[in-house]
């Protein structure tokens, strides 16, 4: 548990960690949940019943419960050795604190004043019900697209990560507290149920007329009796006592309700669950259907039924994400040597669904981009997303579901290795032809470095005692930076000793929980190194070092470490860690070989290297290591000229390090400049180091927005001059069977060219709009360059235009096609269509999960990227309650304020949030921050540095 959480039964939950005290424990949840999507508005009901494990005398029990669940009904059953007990507790005994979710109950008046250490059969009953919201947290309702009669699918489904399955049931609501689950589900007939466990019995049901809360311990009360029908109260009259800030309410009722229809339902009855957390419980119903596969287990010879279930309308494009569990299972198991451990796997596709996928044990969840794929309409981008998804979720099957982390403040051990797995390791053994090992530089390692580099940054290990910051830690370092310091791990000791290690560490923990430290522990027993010693600062520090190389001329050069900071304003008191850094040294010999030194590491703030007489060189080999690399300016200008000789990798991280220092003011942005220039004369034609380059142009052009007009157009002019080629030699149509990267690069330059205003892209991007525009013919519009083209026919086009758009966008043939209409309408420079895309996003038009994606297109836009700073203020109070729980807020505030680049804008920011509580987004206001002080000061130490380089190569 962590140093934060109450410690015994006198620790009572607080402001301090909003944690449950440790004297009862349940072991086993009897749930029955009733879900009515025919209500107005939709509503569920549930009853529970929780077998307790009593650790201390206890007067009272804790529980998480929230504000939006009205408990109607308590009771508590108890025994001893000669007599059984039943009790119904008055709702007066309960007292909800709204400010932490933690309701007391009190049990002074049970016989002898409460429960007794090690008491047996002790059960805890509880009835409530609470409005079906569409929140997308606890269980919510979500609406699908609407039929060829305007109507609208809607059903129920869960999210509980990371605090909300308390929005759905009395719980203990911690990830250390695993119990078993026995779930039955009653429904409408018509409705499909769905929950982690497979079913075990279906039946009609209707609700007993005499259910009474006096006989919910009977042994043949039927849970659920009592949510239906005449509600007989016996001695629950009253009302729950609140406390805390807020004003919510939890009222007892006070008569019974009558269902006017209670014909045509059914229950649901699942199998009870291994061991398991809350926040991995999960259930949903509706009108679903299904396809079908299965896993056939080496380990053990069981078939595993595979399911995917989805809406009538989408059910056809979900068979790609079906076969991926087939195609990936088999291999988790054969690396971890541990058998997919429930006796089923379903994936439900949703609608509505404010993170990307949920790895709920043996029912994922996700939104529609993140397992909808249709082979003839979609880009090769969304294949691979659907496959990214798919094969993390998969890796949480084993890290973070059979094995937990203790608490939030170790979310890096599920979510880093689920991307280490899912992103890489798996992805690699089934589609190497996507290059995932290289890949993984842009999607993870890049990422991880560009956030952590910032001030508000945080360590992959953070202290999260307040419930309110969990949603935060959500982020490029517990994913992206998690990821790669993995990485890193499994190239000091070597892939395969790592994933022993990892597998060694499953097994101890198996339906446990467990921390870091267990992890390293074994690694360690593997590999026989101090992985606790290598692995300590790179995991509980924050940041990462910069290793700046001088040259002596005696064939030795100096390295020495520091933190690495995007404002380049290191204080000595952010500059103390001092990491172990494996060097991994790369030479290169006079027949053009290249050989790595994998033994070198920098375990002090500096030291010597011997280089043997070999004056060329490159650290960081492979760009495996969490860290930049700062050159002399004269071995920069020689590692462009010989880039070539090195690996994809290698030059992936010379440009991005050279680019970041840059612009962090650790050297010149003109030297980053000539690097790219050397790069292309070079004859560079790899994606990934293309990539590198749009980005960092990318960016360059976008922090110069508002400098004089003649500057912004000399840097386009270097963008075109330099992508040109590219262009001509890729076209806009791609061969049937080209490899991923060609088509990838492809998308890439023309997209990166047709933003820098190359007429000829320009001009055929409208020429292959035009039969669209016209008659709906798309037949010319490649799927890989579908969002380019959109958004550019939108950008530099009108009316029609804009609302051909729109039309897409109301009714899109799959979910990357809706996702590339969000950009096209968020794409114009004209204020009026500027104008109807921002009502859009307050009329109802725009899902509350899709908001953000309208949000980085807009700050994208340099015509509205003033305007969307604007919104979000005059919108502050509703943009809140819209996303009451902080975790949309994190993007909307990142996509309103982080492409701003003045000090004035800086100010503007901040005086803003002066007076907001912002504790559960703060740190996405920091991080914003932050980049708006670094690209400001970036333009302002470095303008006449561009401008001079600008003109020294004919630009300018």
């Amino acid at each position: 548990m962590s140093s934060s959480g109450a410690t015994g039964a006198s620790a009572a939950p607080g402001a301090e960690g909003h944690r449950l005290p440790t004297n009862v424990y349940p072991n086993l949840y009897e749930l029955a949940i009733k879900t009515d999507l025919v209500a107005s508005p939709p509503t569920f009901s549930g009853e529970g019943i929780i077998h307790l494990d009593i650790k201390e005398d206890s007067s009272s029990i804790n529980f998480h419960s929230h504000n939006t669940v009205t408990i109607t009904h308590i009771a508590i059953s108890t025994s001893d050795l000669k007599t059984t007990s039943n009790q119904n507790l008055p709702l007066s005994a309960l007292t909800l604190n709204d400010e932490n979710e933690v309701a007391t109950l009190d049990l002074s008046s049970l016989p002898g004043g409460g429960l007794k250490e090690g008491q047996k059969n002790t059960k805890l009953f509880v009835r409530w019900e609470a409005e079906l919201k569409s929140a997308m947290h606890g269980y919510y309702r979500s609406e699908g697209d609407p039929d060829e009669n305007g109507k609208k699918p809607i059903y129920g489904l869960t999210q509980f990560e990371a605090t909300e399955a308390r929005k759905a049931f009395p719980s203990w609501d911690e990830p250390l507290v695993k119990s078993k689950f026995a779930i039955s589900m009653i429904a409408r007939e018509k409705n499909t149920s769905l929950s982690n466990m497979p079913q075990v019995s279906e039946k009609p049901w209707k609700a007993p007329s005499n259910a009474s809360v006096d006989n919910v311990f009977s042994e043949n009360y039927e849970l659920g009796s009592l949510l239906g029908g005449t509600v007989q109260l016996g001695k629950t009259e009253g009302e729950t006592k609140t406390e805390g800030k807020t004003e919510g309410k939890t009222e007892g009722k006070t008569e019974g309700k009558t269902e006017s229809n209670e014909e045509g339902w059914k229950i649901t009855k699942y199998e009870t669950s291994p061991l398991m957390s809350t926040y991995l419980v999960a259930f949903a119903s509706g009108e679903f259907v299904s396809l079908e596969s299965a896993h056939h287990s080496k380990l053990t010879g069981k078939t595993v039924p595979l399911k995917i279930y989805a809406t009538k309308d989408q059910i056809k494009q979900a068979q790609f994400a079906l076969d991926i569990k087939k195609w990936a299972l088999p291999v988790y198991e054969e690396i971890f040597d541990i058998p997919y451990a429930l006796p089923k796997l379903d994936t439900l596709v949703a609608h509505d669904f404010d993170a990307g996928a949920m790895e709920n044990w043996g029912l994922i969840t996700g939104r529609t981009t993140a397992y909808l794929y249709d082979p003839e309409k979609s880009p090769l981008s969304a294949k691979k997303r659907v496959a990214v998804v798919q094969c993390h979720e998969l890796a949480h099957m084993w890290f973070g579901d059979i094995v937990t982390m203790k608490w939030w403040d170790n979310l890096w051990l599920n979510e880093a290795f689920a991307t280490l797995m899912g992103e890489l390791v798996i992805l690699d053994r089934i589609w190497p032809e996507w290059k995932p090992r290289s890949q993984f530089l842009k999607s993870h390692l890049q990422p991880a470095l560009d956030l952590d580099s910032q001030r508000s940054s945080h360590p992959i290990e953070v202290d999260c005692p307040d419930s309110n910051q969990i949603a935060q830690i959500f982020d490029a370092i517990s994913y992206s930076k998690g990821a790669s310091v993995l990485r890193m791990l499994a190239s000091v000791v070597g892939e395969p000793t790592f994933l022993k290690g990892v597998s060694i560490y499953l097994k101890k923990h198996i339906y446990s929980n467990a921390e870091t430290k267990d992890l390293w522990d074994g690694i360690a027993e593997a590999s026989g190194l101090d992985v606790a010693k290598i692995m300590k600062n790179w995991t509980l520090k924050i940041g990462y070092p910069v290793i700046k190389v001088e040259e002596s001329g005696d064939g030795k050069i100096k390295l020495t470490q520091n933190r690495f900071l995007s404002t380049g304003d290191v204080k000595p008191e952010e500059d103390e860690t001092v990491w172990y850094v494996p060097l991994e040294v790369a030479t290169l010999d006079k027949d053009g070989k290249v050989s790595v030194d994998h033994k070198a590491t920098l375990e002090e703030r500096s030291s010597t290297y011997d280089l043997k007489g070999n004056d060329s060189f490159k650290l960081n080999a492979d760009t495996v290591g969490v860290y930049r690399v700062s050159y002399e300016p004269e071995r920069l200008v020689k590692l462009g000229k010989q880039a070539s000789k090195f690996t994809i990798e290698d030059r992936v991280g010379l440009l991005s390090d050279a680019t970041n220092l840059a612009r962090a003011g650790y050297a010149k942005t003109s030297g980053s400049l000539s690097l790219i220039n050397e790069i292309v004369k070079g004859g560079e034609e790899e994606f990934l180091p293309w990539a590198q380059i749009g980005s960092a142009l990318s960016k360059l052009s976008g922090v110069w927005w508002e400098q004089p007009q003649n500057v912004r157009e000399a840097i386009n002019k270097l963008r075109i001059n330099l992508l040109k080629p590219q262009v001509s030699r890729l076209g806009f149509d791609g061969e049937k069977d080209e490899l991923p990267e060609i088509k990838e690069i492809r998308e890439l330059v023309i997209g990166t060219a047709a933003a820098a205003g190359d007429e000829n892209v320009l001009k055929e991007i409208k020429e292959r709009f035009a039969p669209f525009l016209a008659s709906s013919d798309d037949s010319k519009i490649p799927p890989d360059l579908q969002r380019t083209i959109f958004s550019n026919a939108v950008e530099h086009g009108g009316v029609a235009e804009y609302e051909k758009l729109l039309g897409v966008y109301n009714k899109a043939p799959n979910p990357s096609t809706k996702v590339d209409a969000m950009y096209a309408l968020t794409s114009p420079r004209d204020q009026g269509l500027l104008d109807r895309t921002f009502k859009m996003l307050s009329d109802g038009s725009v899902k509350d999960q899709d908001l953000y994606i309208f949000f980085f297109g807009l700050t994208a836009n340099k015509y509205a990227r003033r305007q969307l700073a604007e919104y979000f203020i005059s919108n502050f109070d509703t943009l809140m309650k819209r996303y009451p729980d902080g975790y949309g807020v994190n993007y909307l505030v990142k996509g309103a304020f982080q492409s701003l680049s003045s000090h004035k804008d800086l100010k503007m920011v901040q005086d803003f949030f002066e007076d907001k509580d912002i504790r559960k987004y703060k740190s996405a206001v920091a991080q914003s921050c932050d980049s708006i002080q670094a690209a400001a000061d970036w333009v302002q130490r470095d303008s006449g540095d561009v401008e001079k380089w600008l003109k020294e190569n004919n630009y300018l």
